[in-house]
């Protein structure tokens, strides 16, 4: 929660500082998509490394380091400081993806969903604060450095509760090793050489932190290698396919709604901010939700899928605002169960052990979604208003296909589950 509330005080608040820095732009538009590109490629390497020498050393790295980039920002005079102030940000701000890492360590597979659900839905909480109080600091003269100086206020926060907080890493690491076992074994060849590098790295979690740098570099990229050979590619192509479908379906969203029903962009802009809150909702719900379906998580992955698919369908083919705010409510749960059930099949099927490595990837999927869905929606708005849902459409119904396809794989790690329970 404090982490995104942190975030969310300053990002909408930056197009604006720099612009009045004097930017064009073009230049504005340079920066942030270097950003972008940092943490793309770093995202895999932040992940695998937190595998390396633990996730409290890691997190609280990745903490001060973005601490210091939000710092630099509240000092940023300039266009070129602004910029400067990016770079350990990009690097470094992968706190969320280690923070999961982390609960998977903590907690059972069984309860991992329900876990996942409610911290999405604290961040979510603090998303959706945080633009109202950055905005209401943005009114007071020097409001975004103020703004900025508070994000690194609450880093420094969360860094010295890192510290403080007691927990041992190489007990909650190996709770799961069983089950760990058991749900990989139709994957042995791909996940030995992973298991047995993780197995080993743990148990000298302590003091890999002080090892050579080039020593954790050559670990990192071993580790890289075995999740390359592995077979997750059709897991990470599904959450790239869906998280696609779901950019292109909000790319044009307030513009489509002024189009096709003549409504005003703040109308559009309630519609988001009460699907959010809808989200949040959908977080708590996860838990009762897993138990009605056993702790199946492929076949909730695939329902909630399907579901988001059709009221994207429904959405595109809407002739009346009521069909957009029906679509609106019951696309906020879809999707929020949905990015749940993804990490959790993401761990289930690559193993508990290299879950910083595996959220790592994820990320850097989802990345590359964020890259590619505002071409996508560019040309497919050129057809029509309704071009970018219509083919957000198109790219879940793939999805389906490729999650019905291997049925048989997934459904190994639901019976393996029950039999745990």
């Amino acid at each position: 929660f404090q982490d995104l509330f942190g975030v969310s005080l300053v990002v909408p608040l930056m197009n604006l500082h720099i612009k009045s820095l004097g930017a064009s732009h073009t230049v504005a538009g340079i920066i942030g998509s270097l950003y972008g590109v940092m943490q793309l490629f770093s995202s895999t390497f932040v992940g695998c490394w937190s595998d390396i020498v633990g996730r409290r050393y890691s997190l609280l790295a990745c903490i001060l380091l973005s601490a210091l980039g939000y710092f630099l920002l509240g000092n940023s005079t300039t266009v070129f400081l602004f910029a400067i102030s990016r770079v350990p940000v990009g690097i470094f701000k992968h706190t969320l993806s280690i923070s999961k890492a982390l609960l998977s360590d903590l907690v059972s597979e069984r309860d991992r969903p329900l876990v996942m659900g409610r911290f999405n839905a604290a961040s979510s909480v603090g998303f959706i604060l945080g633009p109202v109080v950055g905005g209401y600091l943005a009114e007071f003269e020097g409001g975004f450095y103020q703004t900025s100086f508070i994000c690194a206020s609450i880093f420094f926060l969360n860094g010295g509760l890192v510290w403080m907080l007691p927990w041992s890493e190489e007990n909650t690491s190996n709770r799961d090793h069983y089950q760990d076992k058991g749900t990989n074994s139709f994957s042995a060849k791909s996940n030995h050489d992973l298991h047995l590098k993780s197995a080993t790295s743990r148990a000298v979690t302590d003091s890999s932190f002080f090892q050579s740098p080039w020593i954790q570099v050559a670990a990192v990229l071993k580790k890289i290698k075995g999740i390359a050979c592995s077979n997750l590619w059709d897991v990470f192509l599904v959450r790239f396919l869906m998280s696609v479908a779901i950019l292109l379906y909000y790319s044009n969203f307030t513009l489509a709604l002024e189009e096709r029903f003549g409504v005003k962009p703040l109308f559009a802009g309630y519609l988001i901010s009460y699907s959010s809150a809808l989200g949040v909702l959908a977080g708590c719900l996860l838990g009762p939700i897993t138990r009605l379906y056993q702790h199946n998580t492929y076949r909730l992955l695939l329902h909630s899928s399907t579901f988001t698919c059709v009221l994207i369908l429904l959405y595109t083919s809407a002739l009346s605002i009521w069909m957009v705010i029906l679509s609106s409510t019951f696309l906020a749960f879809s999707t929020t169960i949905g990015r749940t059930c993804i990490i959790d099949l993401e761990l289930t099927v690559g193993g508990n052990e290299a879950s910083g490595t595996l959220l790592g990837v994820g990320q850097s999927v989802t990345s590359v979604g964020r890259i590619i869905a505002p071409l996508l929606s560019g040309i497919a708005q050129e057809f029509s208003p309704c071009g970018p849902p219509s083919l957000a459409v198109g790219l879940a119904l793939v999805a389906i296909v490729i999650m019905n396809a291997n049925k048989q794989k997934y459904r190994s790690h639901g019976s393996v589950k029950l039999k745990d329970q």
